[in-house]
């Protein structure tokens, strides 16, 4: 049984939120202040805290830093009124679990502290991946013998029992939709529909009714009325990839169906209800497009409840033959043949090459060698590279200096830029074709003091 602690000044809604979360099976402790809701935490093993962001004496804000000192792993679900967002902001970026706008149902708080306390319970297993040992995770049609792709999938198998909203990051050809699909499967909602939708694939001004739907009438050629995405995905699951690239407008709307789970269709004024698990997917630095304001910090901050990150090809090349073999078999099956194999040094071919489309570009290429192939064997004639992406060559000069990893060049780059502009951070970012903030973000990545700017 959790224990929750509420911290809240206002006596009648203290007293609510104490029934309806016994009437729940939670264990309650109740404070009307911060300075004594600190006590009860230290005196009780505590699983959640919900506090007023409000609060006489010591603030939300102040009672939330000083709680992590205390347990640094525990949520905190912090309630602010609905005008005040920007302080729900600042409580995230200070370590809130999530928040609640005032006024809100209790059945949506007890929803938001039953999806936190399976996140934590998710985080806490997490810990212990790595000493785990000798357990491997088998998922269908995912290839992973290495120690990389295992994490991945340990977290998938903690994650996908529960309704916790993930993010998905990677490389584009990584396999993040396999991912997606296999938190589907393995969910309490695989007998419900997964539901796939690509935001760069379709114009910015038809998105919003692919996700939301449209009413008869909503817009020339709307003939008849149409459901969204949303309504499709029903008790199933919504698989939103590229979200780093939605437009803000509609951003908005995804922040209201996460916090609200409700939404209307484009032209319409009836309020549909929906209860569908959100998985989204970005090759992009989310936090970079915070910076650059392209992307909003609370729908960054209702995402982001566990994020997995899967490794590009590169850094698993211990997966390669494998992942070969599986391609070949699959390959020879749908012709009906026999699966054509690999020669040593084809292999090797393989294996040292860099991957930069990752593991859809190493099936294009096998399917590619397939299907130009006469033999059962496949050599190293076989095997043709994109010429857009350039294939090694034995003895070609290396395209980093020796010694010299991506990250580290790409940081020398960066402050060459900002010396050739002499200062100047819009000019230096214009060179780079960065935005500004951009290039402010990046610089104190690396730990570069933020100069002043100079004018051209």
């Amino acid at each position: 049984m959790n224990s929750i602690l509420i911290v809240e000044d206002e006596p009648k809604m203290r007293r609510l939120l104490e029934l309806k979360l016994a009437e729940q099976g939670f264990t309650t402790f109740s404070s009307p202040d911060a300075e004594t809701g600190l006590t009860l935490l230290s005196q009780n093993p505590i699983d959640l805290v919900i506090t007023d962001f409000r609060l006489p004496g010591m603030n939300g804000l102040e009672f939330l830093q000083a709680a992590r000192q205390v347990n640094a792993a525990l949520p905190i679900v912090v309630m602010t009124a609905y005008g005040t967002v920007e302080s729900a902001v600042e409580a995230m970026k200070a370590g809130a679990s999530d928040y609640v706008l005032k006024p809100f149902s209790l059945d949506e708080l007890v929803l938001i502290v039953r999806k936190e306390l399976d996140a934590s319970k998710l985080r806490e297993e997490n810990r212990s991946l790595r000493e785990a040992l000798g357990h491997r995770y088998h998922y269908e049609n995912i290839v992973a013998r290495s120690d990389k792709m295992q994490q991945v999938l340990a977290m998938v198998e903690r994650v996908a029992p529960t309704n916790a909203t993930v993010l998905l990051g990677g490389e584009s050809g990584v396999g993040k939709d396999l991912i997606a699909r296999a938190i589907h499967q393995h969910s309490q909602r695989a007998s419900g529909p997964f539901v796939k939708i690509n935001s760069t694939a379709i114009p910015e001004n038809l998105l919003e009714s692919e996700l939301f739907g449209y009413e008869k009438g909503a817009f020339s050629g709307a003939t008849t009325s149409k459901p969204g995405k949303f309504e499709l995905a029903n008790k199933g699951t919504l698989f939103l990839d590229e979200i780093g690239d939605v437009p803000q407008a509609i951003q908005v709307k995804l922040l209201r169906v996460l916090q609200e789970r409700e939404f209307e269709r484009l032209g319409g004024t009836k309020t549909l209800k929906v209860d569908v698990r959100l998985i989204a997917a970005t090759n992009r630095d989310l936090r970079a497009a915070l910076e650059e304001g392209s992307f909003r910090e609370d729908l960054y901050y209702r995402l982001n409840v566990v994020a997995i990150d899967i490794p590009p090809l590169r850094e698993h090349k211990e997966d390669i033959p494998d992942l070969a073999r599986f391609f070949l078999e699959r390959f020879a099956g749908e012709a009906s043949e026999q699966p054509k194999e690999l020669t040593p040094a084809a292999l090797r071919l393989l294996v040292d090459y860099h991957w930069p489309g990752n593991v859809r570009e190493l099936e294009n290429i096998l399917q590619r060698a397939v299907t130009f192939s006469n033999g059962k064997l496949l050599d190293t004639a076989d095997i043709r590279f994109d010429p857009a992406t350039g294939r090694p060559v034995a003895g070609a000069t290396p395209v980093l200096p020796e010694g010299v990893t991506l990250e580290q060049w790409e940081d020398e780059i960066i402050r060459e830029a900002l010396r050739r502009a002499g200062g100047n951070k819009s000019q230096a970012a214009r060179s780079l074709g960065l935005s500004r903030n951009a290039l402010r973000y990046r610089l104190s990545k690396i730990g570069v003091p933020d100069p002043p700017e100079k004018d051209s």
